[in-house]
């Protein structure tokens, strides 16, 4: 490979071909590994020699060279970037440094955005995507479908109604088009300095829908709060194993002394909180998720004010609440089981409390697995 000189252009464009093709969530380039596929959660290597420095050097510049990238090459560290192959699919692109080389993952993103029924989503997440003005927080850790359940809720929106939406990114990922509405859509780094700087400036371009890629420092969740107080429709993403702790995360990004005043602001302004988890399905073809949701009723926004009651708000999904569409991870997984659309593993794997949903599923099986 030494002597062969750095990957080309066109082969690096024909692993991105493959990932389409496979399905592939991410793409991953590292000196000393061939490109690797994570195909339904399963890391699959392909049939190439290992990466080279300068094959993955080449493959920096090959991203951040493209149009409208903003960077000059190589100057920095890390960074995320979107990364366009034409007729093929959009890429999340992050570009990173490690042990003095470059690397590179990169995410598929498909140019249509599919639907809530395409997504496997439940019902209330169409009840959700009705609010138009509070806060809307979609959770779940990496790669479990919040940026395309966000770009979802925000296309079906748009399909129906005239109204403006701005998009605070890093990086853009879905591309909004067509519709009734009108979308601006800004890049942390190539359009915007920061997220603070791109959401300060959205309150006076005139939107209807504020949608801010990731909620991640007390300034841009201040921001967000406001916006949601004054009537605007914020749609936010958050790094959280589950609804509760989404609520706990956002609060502590509040120094102690103001963390009981914003109790009260998210208890106001929140209209609903989905997390997600990202599932193997029965018949191993491919995943499905499991979600956990909750609509801010009266109920739920007097436990969200009392911060001592905050873990009381997964038992209300699944009683009260249940009646709205609302459930726990482990009320959804127990639904998917019973239809068969998990395994039993895959539901226990994943569940928040384990013990009692294995109790459960084996009370209703007569103790069989089913």
């Amino acid at each position: 490979m030494e002597g062969q000189g750095p990957l080309s252009e066109e082969l690096f464009h024909s692993f991105l071909q493959l990932a389409v093709k496979r399905q592939a969530s991410d793409v991953h380039f590292e000196v000393g590994y061939p490109p690797t596929y994570r195909v339904f959660g399963e890391l699959l290597a392909a049939k190439y020699p290992p990466l080279t420095h300068a094959d993955t050097e080449a493959i920096a510049n090959f991203v951040l060279q493209a149009p409208g990238s903003g960077f000059t090459p190589l100057d920095f560290r890390e960074v995320d970037r979107s990364y366009s192959l034409p007729g093929v699919s959009r890429f999340r692109a992050s570009i990173f440094k490690q042990r003095g080389s470059w690397g590179a993952v990169m995410r598929t993103i498909p140019f249509q955005i599919p639907d809530f029924d395409t997504l496997n989503l439940p019902p209330v997440i169409r009840t959700i995507a009705e609010a138009r003005r509070g806060l809307i927080c979609v959770t779940g850790a990496t790669g479990n479908g919040k940026s395309t359940t966000i770009a979802s809720i925000i296309n079906t929106i748009i399909q129906q109604e005239r109204l403006h939406v701005v998009t605070v990114e890093d990086p853009i990922e879905f591309i909004f088009a067509g519709g009734k509405g009108l979308v601006i859509q800004r890049e942390v780094g190539s359009d915007t300095a920061s997220y603070s700087d791109a959401l300060r400036a959205a309150l006076r371009q005139d939107p209807d829908i504020i949608m801010v890629g990731e909620l991640r420092d007390r300034e841009a969740a201040d921001i967000c709060l406001k916006a949601a107080e004054t009537g605007h429709l914020v749609i936010t993403s958050l790094h959280t194993p589950d609804v509760p702790r989404a609520v706990g995360r956002i609060v502590g990004l509040f120094p102690a002394d103001e963390q009981d005043s914003v109790r009260a602001r998210l208890a106001d302004n929140l209209q609903a909180v989905i997390a997600l988890r990202l599932l193997m399905r029965a018949d191993a073809t491919g995943l499905i998720p499991g979600v956990e949701s909750l609509l801010a009723t009266t109920s739920v926004r007097e436990l969200i004010r009392d911060g001592s009651k905050v873990n009381e708000l997964r038992t209300y999904m699944d009683t009260a609440g249940a009646d709205l569409g609302m459930h726990s991870f482990d009320q959804y997984l127990y639904r998917l089981h019973e239809a068969k659309r998990i395994g039993l593993d895959t539901a226990l794997a994943n569940a928040t409390h384990r013990a009692d949903l294995e109790r459960r599923i084996m009370m209703e099986t007569g103790g069989r697995p089913a």
